[in-house]
């Protein structure tokens, strides 16, 4: 992936320069919140992979997580001013990406329940993936990829990002008890996938 920053820097409307800097904050996001385009550019470089790898999981579509992730760190750029080092800035970045994705989803989804509305899991994911041959071997990011959407998305925000049910169901709009039975669905398609077997 290239790691050349592509994102518009709104130098015009850069970020104000905050009146004072919490210590928690690192000395280049701290140049970045005082509009210095340099210090984010490096940001950029030092957390493209993550913020892509993150979106990559989420999606499951290489094109859709490349645009993703250039939104994610527009929208850091725009929110810059909003961290203040309470968090390690890997972990705020995170949140950024995932709401860019989630918020891309829920648009999605309104599209499609303004078609059709119901709360059956299979009928808003489609059928469970195609599943490889027995003697063919997958790796966990390829197994995570082939899950359906919505079973794909509790996976990662639960077990990778460790989001609670509770706040799984608040970002996207479902039950908690949906979120759980997605997560056990997802669990137990990874391992038919990974030949784990019952």
């Amino acid at each position: 992936m290239d790691t050349t920053w592509v994102g518009p820097l709104p130098m015009t409307d850069s970020p104000a320069r905050p009146q004072t800097a919490p210590v928690g904050i690192p000395a280049r996001v701290r140049a970045a919140q005082e509009g210095d385009a340099a210090a984010f550019e490096a940001i950029y470089r030092e957390n493209v992979g993550r913020v892509h790898a993150l979106c990559l999981r989420m999606t499951a579509n290489p094109r859709e997580a490349e645009s993703m992730t250039q939104e994610a760190f527009v929208r850091a750029w725009e929110r810059l001013q909003q961290f203040r080092g309470e968090s390690a800035f890997s972990t705020w970045l995170n949140h950024v990406a995932v709401s860019v994705v989630l918020t891309s989803r829920r648009a999605t989804l309104r599209r499609l329940r303004r078609v059709e509305s119901t709360d059956d899991l299979m009928r808003l994911d489609g059928p469970d993936p195609v599943r490889p041959s027995p003697d063919s071997r997958i790796d966990l990011e390829r197994a995570i990829a082939l899950l359906p959407d919505g079973a794909r998305l509790v996976f990662v925000l639960f077990e990778i990002e460790g989001y609670s049910h509770a706040e799984i169901a608040r970002e996207l709009g479902i039950a908690e008890n949906t979120s759980k039975a997605q997560l056990h669905r997802a669990r137990g398609l990874l391992k038919e996938v990974l030949h784990d077997g019952p």
